[in-house]
């Protein structure tokens, strides 16, 4: 049987059935026998079936061939490849199926070894991940894939209510679901070799290559990155742009790719970008955070001993740059938070972002009327960063990759180069101060008071106008606060700034020609200064 001459669909005489994944399976095997169609099959999936009362042929049966090596070796044999690959159309074929006792397939249904599972497990070993890699099966999704035309190939349960509904509706299945399946089976099987390639790229014993460094920077000659589209978005940055969500198959939370809407209107291309750079902001503070952004930036972040106290410094930055922002805590929102954001009808939010909400804040945040509806309520579950993971960016033309500049840094490294030194207090706020700074775009200058930012400037193309700005929206809050830089400062003029505006300490990186006069500057103003030996570039 097969497609004929005329014939719109692909009608079904038999199929091979071999899974690991067993979702949905009966019910596409109980369709398949409604039509009369014989189900050969291997020892777990056959052992499966059988328990539920559907019938099947093994497949050792068919080519007299057991299985052996503990499963290894069980669908790779001729009997099993020339039914699939065999052409209908062909009588050089069907003389070769018929004088070596080959009976033809038309449908073929196989997932793989749960390969990603596997290695996502704490503690697998490498003989765990060896075993789990498929052979047989992506040989007989390939091969059925080639021979599309006669023969149908489903790799996913979400395929088979598709599949269903072609059985019970016109026997078979169109080639137009033959091609659509044959591209998901070549992307299924390219996918899983990538991640195989991947997991065993980055954990080679170091014995393999003589002097081998252990290390995420170790990147590979060639780079695949397979992503699984989540959602089509309303627009991109702007509304004439087209815009997607995809999701990395294997991800560490906290993500916003992998997070749970559980309020609000659809997130915008924006609004993702925003929830990003919330999470790596509050992601790397300690204590109870918040942070408020807007385009990217923070223009409020607070670290405080409780989650409101912190949401409330927070919107005390900038309450004005603070209206349509997006929120990001480090702590389950609870209703004491949720509460103090609902009484403040001066607040206007787009989305929170947190690892969850308490039942009493999300149901509360859920009735109230200018939340229920618009306010976009995000939950990552618990914080575990990635400290491995890399970046990219698209350049026209190719990629850039890096690794996540997420490590918190070693203040025990940081020296003193002023001949007055900073005080505890002023110490915690340098530290605070030196943590955001890192996630504002550069050139960057956050200052900072008690825990909480109180001035940001960002992304100018000269740092003293970066200073000049975060003085600006520090306001008569500035006396007594802290300063940080991303990098180096060039020139002095910035600390004379500083000084004037009453910055009581001051924490950059260091490293220019002109150390030396940004120092003295320090000194005859008598503001400590700290250098940390790293900067904190974010173009």
């Amino acid at each position: 049987m097969g497609v004929k001459a005329g014939e719109s669909h692909l009608a079904v005489q038999r199929a091979i059935i071999s899974v690991s994944d067993k979702s949905g399976l009966l019910e596409l095997a109980q369709a398949l026998r409604r039509r009369q169609v014989e189900i050969y099959s291997t020892g777990g999936t056959a052992k499966f079936l059988e328990s539920h009362g559907c019938s099947v042929i093994e497949i050792s049966q068919y080519t007299q061939f057991p299985e052996m090596m503990d499963g290894r070796v069980k669908t790779l044999h001729p009997k099993i490849f020339g039914g699939i690959l065999g052409r209908p159309h062909l009588e050089a074929d069907q003389s070769a199926m018929r004088s070596n006792g080959m009976v033809d397939f038309q449908l073929v249904v196989v997932n793989l070894y749960p390969f990603q599972q596997t290695i996502a497990k704490p503690g697998v070993t490498r003989e765990e991940a060896i075993e789990n890699i498929d052979i047989g099966g992506p040989s007989l999704i390939r091969a059925a894939a080639k021979n599309h035309a006669t023969v149908a190939v489903l790799t996913d349960p979400q395929q088979y209510p598709q599949a269903i509904a072609a059985l019970d509706q016109f026997g078979g299945f169109d080639l137009a679901q033959r091609e659509q399946w044959m591209a998901d089976a070549f992307e299924h099987t390219a996918n899983y070799d990538r991640a195989i390639a991947n997991h065993f790229a980055n954990s080679r014993p170091s014995n393999v290559v003589p002097n081998a460094v252990e290390s995420s920077a170790d990147f590979p000659e060639t780079l695949t990155v397979t992503y699984q589209r989540q959602q089509l978005l309303r627009h991109g940055e702007n509304p004439h742009q087209r815009a997607a969500l995809y999701v990395a198959p294997k991800l560490s939370p906290p993500s916003v790719a992998r997070s749970q809407q559980l309020n609000g209107k659809e997130l915008s291309y924006n609004n993702l970008l925003d929830l990003d750079a919330a999470l790596a902001i509050v992601g790397g503070l300690s204590l109870p955070a918040c942070c408020v952004i807007k385009h990217n930036n923070p223009c409020g972040a607070a670290m405080q001993n409780n989650l409101v106290e912190a949401v409330r410094a927070a919107f005390a930055g900038d309450p004005v740059s603070a209206f349509g922002s997006v929120i990001g805590m480090n702590r389950p929102v609870d209703l004491a938070t949720a509460e103090y954001l609902v009484q403040d009808r001066s607040l206007f939010v787009e989305a929170i972002i947190a690892p969850s909400f308490d039942p009493s804040a999300l149901e509360l945040l859920q009735t109230k009327a200018k939340w229920k509806t618009n306010v976009r309520l995000v939950a990552t579950g618990p914080f575990e960063p990635n400290r491995d993971a890399w970046e990219l960016r698209s350049i026209a033309g190719g990629a850039l990759v890096q690794t996540t500049d997420c490590l918190a840094d070693d203040d025990h490294t940081w020296r003193t180069v002023t001949q007055t030194s900073p005080d505890d207090r002023l110490l915690e706020d340098l530290k605070f101060a030196w943590q955001l700074v890192r996630s504002v775009k550069s050139n960057a200058i956050t200052i900072a008071r008690q825990q909480s930012l109180i001035g940001v400037g960002a992304g100018q193309m000269s740092r003293v106008d970066s200073v000049r700005i975060a003085i600006e929206k520090a306001g008569d809050r500035v006396q007594g606060s802290v300063a940080a830089s991303d990098a180096f400062f060039p020139f002095p003029d910035s600390i004379d700034l500083l000084a004037a505006a009453g910055i009581a300490a001051v924490i950059q990186p260091g490293g220019s020609t002109r150390d030396g006069e940004v120092i003295e500057a320090a000194n005859r103003l008598g503001i400590p200064m700290v250098f940390t030996g790293k900067r904190h570039f974010k173009h």
